[in-house]
């Protein structure tokens, strides 16, 4: 049993109370109402600044760019080698 999970089963019950709207004449009448919590709004925020992040980063470009022209890159191919069989051994076992 999750007891972790009963805090936010609870906060989902307790949210889909329905409130009481007047209306401009005076009368009340019921309406449904949403509220989103601050866990939903800090992730949508989080969300947004993925979504507007660039997926290649232009500074390191540039930085190794700068380094071949001046021909300091070093590619150590040890390296590179040891980084291509840990991603093969990931992926097959």
């Amino acid at each position: 049993m999750r007891v972790e999970a009963y805090g936010a089963v609870s906060q989902i019950y307790q949210s889909n109370k329905v409130a009481n709207v007047k209306k401009a004449d005076g009368a009340y009448s019921q309406a449904d109402r949403i509220e989103f919590s601050d866990v939903a709004k800090t992730y949508q925020t989080a969300k947004t600044a993925v979504n507007n992040a660039s997926d290649i980063r232009e500074d390191k470009i540039a930085q190794i760019k700068a380094m071949m022209a001046a021909g300091t890159y070093n590619i150590s191919s040890e390296a590179v080698a040891e980084k291509i069989v840990g991603k093969l051994g990931a992926i097959v076992f």
